[in-house]
C-alpha cells in the first residue's frame, strides 16, 4: 500500500496546487491513499464546508487538522457530518468532531489520528495519554495506525515518535510549514518526519507576504497577516507499507516548480 501525506495546504495557492496537480501525483506514485493537514486552507486559517468539499473532490481522501481548527465559525455547522474530516484528539470529551477514523483500503483497515502538540500551544489534554487511549480503543480494529502530529517543538515530536515506535505505522509531524530531512523508518518499523512542511506560497514567510514579517520582526509592532499569493510548492511524503502493514519506506516530496 503506498499512503501519500500532504503537509499543510495553506491558502488558495495550497488548494490550486492540489487542484490542478494532485491526480497526476497520485498516479506518479500509485498512491492508495491521500491524506492532507487542511487547518490553513481557508484564506490561512482553519477550513470551510467548500473548500471541505472541493478538496474532496481534488482527490484527497482525509483531511486533518490542527490548532486553526476552529477559525472558521461555521465549522460547528458541519464538522460532526463530515465524513472525511478529523480533529485533533486531544481536545476535551465533548469536543464536535471526530478524533480520528478507520477506513478501509485494499482490504486494510487504516486508522488516521490526528493531534495536537502543548509546547508553545494551546493547553490542551496530554497528547501521550491521549493516544495510548486510543491504541486501546482501536487495537483489535485496525491493520495500520496513522498519526498527523500537529505540534512547534521539533523535541516534542521526536520524543512522540520513539514513544510510538513500534505500535503505529507511522508518525507525520505538521504545522511549521517547514520541511524537516529526518524521514526515517525507526528502530522498531515505525516511519517518522518530524514535519512534512507546507503545500502553499513558495516565495512567503510560512504562506504569509513576506513584506508584513520582515516588518514585525524589525519593528517588534502587530501587523495584519496576509496570505501570499506567489507561485507554489508541494510538500509531502510517500509511505510504502508492505503486506505485513509494516513501513518499509519513506520518502520526502519537495515539488516546487508550481506558478501562479
Amino acid at each position: 500500500m503506498i499512503i501519500l501525506f500532504i503537509g499543510d495546504i495553506f491558502g488558495r495557492t495550497g488548494r490550486k496546487i492540489i487542484k490542478e496537480n494532485l491526480y497526476r501525483i497520485k498516479e506518479e506514485y500509485a498512491v492508495d491513499l491521500a491524506i492532507a493537514n487542511g487547518e490553513n486552507s481557508a484564506g490561512g486559517v482553519g477550513i470551510t464546508k467548500d473548500i471541505y468539499d472541493d478538496l474532496l473532490s481534488y482527490g484527497i481522501d482525509i483531511i486533518t487538522l490542527g490548532n486553526h481548527a476552529w477559525a472558521q465559525k461555521k465549522i460547528f455547522d458541519f464538522i460532526d457530518d463530515a465524513e472525511s474530516l478529523i480533529r485533533p484528539a486531544n481536545y476535551p470529551p465533548g469536543t464536535p468532531g471526530k478524533p480520528y477514523t478507520i477506513i478501509e483500503v485494499k482490504n486494510r483497515k487504516v486508522a488516521i489520528i490526528n493531534m495536537c502538540g502543548r509546547v508553545f500551544m494551546e493547553c490542551i489534554e496530554c497528547p501521550f495519554k491521549t493516544i495510548e487511549n486510543i491504541l486501546l480503543e482501536i487495537e483489535n480494529k485496525a491493520d495500520i495506525k496513522i498519526l498527523d502530529f500537529h505540534a512547534e517543538a521539533t523535541s516534542e515530536k521526536v520524543a512522540m515518535g520513539w514513544f510510538l515506535d513500534g505500535r503505529i505505522t507511522a508518525m507525520f509531524g505538521t504545522h511549521t510549514h517547514i520541511q524537516t530531512g529526518d524521514e526515517r523508518i525507526l528502530p522498531k518499523g515505525t516511519g517518522y518526519i518530524t514535519d512534512v512542511g507546507m503545500t502553499g506560497p513558495l516565495n512567503s514567510v510560512l504562506g504569509v507576504k513576506k513584506d508584513i514579517i520582515i516588518k514585525k520582526f524589525v519593528t517588534n509592532l502587530p501587523g495584519k497577516f496576509e496570505v501570499e499569493e506567489d507561485s507554489g510548492q508541494f510538500n509531502g511524503v510517500i509511505l510504502e507499507i508492505d503486506e505485513n502493514n509494516i513501513a518499509n519506506s519513506i520518502k520526502r516530496l519537495n515539488l516546487v516548480e508550481f506558478a501562479n
